[in-house]
């Protein structure tokens, strides 16, 4: 079962996501830099605080908390050890580090969390993809999770799951898997809903054996037909029916999607 982030500080919404299995919360705290890297684009600039890791926490029973931290900051590494320090105290189950684009500064992380919570790197940079193998076998790992939307923009792409086609993402999930590590990436909307549906996007999470997707934003909305229960529930019905696929099946899935990743980038390009 592959596990949906659902990023809040709402204590009322973590609670319902703590009565469904296979859910992860996550607190987002990265704004550094966060407006000027999507500046014209429609993506969510988190205003979540220090003090939400502790309100969510208290209402989990079963669901992890994640938390992203702010990215490493060259001439400040005090900030993120600080940070570091505040999450761990409020119970953060697992901490992500944003924007990192070499293995030193993972490593950094690494000995500032001194094994008190596991870690989970997101690859969003040009320079964390080249790097991967300098830091794929890091002890404290427990998933790498590549974040689309700032990697397609370090590679120069036009659309946010180009990585995907490129074979940047199968190759970090070999890479992972060999490694007996999770992998995750991206988000998923709901099932017929994106350039990209959720269906075709959750069928590539499940033909690499991904562990973890980012729900959108669309699936917590008050003006659809479906609750977000609802919503969950159809697209976990839709993970079991895809997990059923032969391989054939998964080859000319992977094969249509790739086409339609190709025109939607071609598209972008266009009008860019």
């Amino acid at each position: 079962m592959i596990d949906l982030l659902t990023i809040t500080n709402d204590p009322e919404l973590a609670a319902r996501c703590d009565q469904m299995e296979g859910m992860r919360v996550f607190v987002d705290l990265e704004r550094n830099g966060k407006a000027e890297r999507q500046a014209g684009r429609n993506t969510f600039i988190s205003t979540h605080q220090v003090d939400d890791v502790g309100r969510v926490k208290a209402v989990l029973k079963r669901s992890r908390l994640m938390v992203r931290v702010n990215p490493y900051q060259l001439d400040n590494p005090g900030a993120i050890r600080a940070e570091i320090e505040e999450v761990l105290a409020q119970g953060a189950d697992l901490l992500m580090l944003p924007m990192f684009t070499g293995a030193w500064q993972l490593q950094s992380f690494s000995e500032m969390v001194d094994g008190r919570a596991p870690i989970v790197p997101l690859l969003e940079t040009a320079g964390a993809l080249e790097s991967l193998y300098e830091w794929l076998d890091m002890p404290g790992l427990y998933e790498v999770f590549i974040g689309l939307n700032d990697l397609h923009l370090s590679l120069g792409c036009n659309f946010m799951f180009e990585p995907l086609l490129q074979g940047h993402v199968d190759r970090v999930a070999t890479a992972a898997k060999e490694r007996g590590l999770r992998m995750g990436f991206g988000g998923v909307a709901r099932i017929d809903e994106g350039l990209l549906p959720g269906r075709d996007v959750l069928g590539e999470h499940v033909r690499l054996g991904s562990r973890a997707v980012i729900l959108s934003r669309t699936f917590n909305r008050p003006d659809g037909e479906q609750s977000f229960e609802e919503a969950v529930n159809a697209l976990r019905k839709t993970e079991a029916e895809l997990m059923l696929r032969t391989a054939s099946q998964a080859e000319s899935d992977r094969v249509r999607v790739a086409g339609l990743i190709g025109v939607l980038a071609q598209g972008m390009k266009a009008v860019a």
